[in-house]
């Protein structure tokens, strides 16, 4: 997300490069290419201009120190600007009630249904609370098969009553559901339409004011850009919504809808969903995305990415095993899999600083790990734990047993080899550490 954004970027800051000092002249043209920039993104002019407004009042005047360039600064001014235009601050959901109930409003192919089950499946292994989701849409044909569907990926119970046409007399029998079996968030997945209507309005405000919820969110599809602001204003009008939810962040190279929403109606985005996978739904931190958007990466990001697949036991034994030299093809599988958990690797990559722009033109399928799993798979248990007897006809019979060649055997394993000999360096440096600072 974002590509075109910070390739234009980073071209207007060039224009300052060389000068001695930020004046009004010097950045004129700076700031004519930057709202150029904004404007492909697909950022309402209004939006856009209101922006290099306040960049260039916060510019114009600044003592520049003698160790940072005028280009550093207007970088930063300008990081600064897009967190406060995205919200400044992480705005937390609210999920506190007997049960909590949570809202999901928005237009039919935003992705409402899917997103309410992702937030299930976030809440249930990230907080560690009993969610319930309310199957409400009783418009749109399959939808209640739908979620129910998603929700048996997910492991979430879905609320439904069959021949039920009224969302409100569904919301409220969940609702009560929910409270019968000590359930701590019921999720109400609503109703919608392909445009904004009055029956619409109608019937999600009805939702609004028979359930009461804690939270109210509206979800929008990114890739819409200016539209999708047009229509999280007609429904936060009618609605009074706490939040936004971007969905197919993923798809959307430009991001006008990120960079316009809080601007014009004045409502946090909470979440963004960036891919198909239950797991890809990310809290909005507004200061990680300028980083982001500036080509200056997310570290705090992928750092809690890393976090949440970590398993503190088998890091333990694992550390074990390198000390005693006994790291196996199982265990480069097991690492496999925590790092295929985190995300696409693309999207991981460009959390990096520099790595983003550089994997530009690269194409990194979702399935980049199948065939080394198909390898892996296609080898015995000895052979996996006793990487050493692997001679060329069991590489040769490993090979036709995964579809790939000799050749993609050996790349394999000399990969293997290459990541035991680094991980037994980086844990033998940490013992040796641990070592000095116990004598000390």
């Amino acid at each position: 997300m974002f590509e075109n954004l910070t390739e234009r970027l980073e071209r207007s800051f060039k224009i300052l490069k060389g000068e001695g000092k930020i004046t009004e002249i010097n950045i004129s043209e700076t700031l004519k290419d930057i709202r150029r920039a904004l404007l492909d993104a697909d950022v309402s002019y209004k939006v856009a201009k209101e922006f290099c407004d306040r960049v260039k009042q916060k510019a114009i005047g600044q003592n520049v120190l003698t160790a940072v360039r005028p280009q550093q600064m207007m970088v930063k001014i300008v990081h600064d600007e897009l967190a406060e235009f995205m919200g400044s601050e992480h705005q937390e959901i609210n999920i506190k009630g007997n049960p909590a109930v949570v809202l999901i409003a928005g237009l039919n192919g935003s992705g409402k249904t899917t997103f309410s089950a992702k937030f299930a499946l976030n809440i249930k292994s990230k907080r560690g609370m009993k969610v319930l989701l309310a199957a409400c849409d009783a418009f749109r044909p399959a939808a209640i098969e739908q979620l129910k569907t998603l929700g048996g990926q997910v492991d979430v119970p879905v609320f439904s009553i069959e021949g039920e046409s009224d969302p409100v007399k569904i919301a409220t029998a969940a609702i009560a559901q929910a409270k019968k079996d000590g359930i701590s968030v019921v999720i109400v997945d609503t109703a919608g339409r392909l445009a904004v209507d009055q029956e619409l309005m109608d019937e999600i405000s009805a939702m609004k004011q028979a359930t009461n919820p804690t939270e109210t969110l509206f979800v929008v599809d990114a890739m819409t850009g200016q539209d999708a602001v047009e229509t999280a204003k007609a429904f936060n009008d009618r609605l009074d919504f706490d939040g936004v939810v971007l969905t197919k962040m993923d798809g959307d190279t430009r991001g006008g809808a990120a960079l316009s929403i809080k601007a014009v109606v004045g409502k946090p985005i909470k979440f963004v969903s960036t891919g198909e996978k239950m797991e890809a739904l990310d809290i909005f931190y507004p200061a990680r995305i300028a980083d982001r958007i500036l080509g200056m990466g997310d570290v705090v990001s992928l750092v809690e990415k890393a976090q949440e697949q970590f398993d503190e036991k088998q890091a333990r034994e694992l550390k074990k095993k390198l000390a005693r030299d006994q790291f196996t093809i199982n265990d480069f599988y097991k690492q496999l899999q925590q790092v295929k958990k985190m995300g696409n690797i693309k999207d991981l990559a460009g959390m990096l600083p520099g790595v983003g722009k550089a994997l530009k033109d690269v194409d990194i399928p979702d399935d980049a790990f199948k065939m080394t799993e198909a390898i892996i798979q296609s080898m015995t248990p000895y052979e996996k734990d006793h990487p050493e007897c692997l001679n060329g006809s069991r590489r040769r019979r490993i090979a036709a047993g995964s579809g790939t060649t000799l050749a993609d055997v050996n790349k394999l394993i000399k990969q293997f080899e290459g990541s035991r000999k680094m991980m037994k360096m980086a844990a033998t440096g940490a013992l040796q550490q641990q070592l000095k600072n116990f004598r000390r």
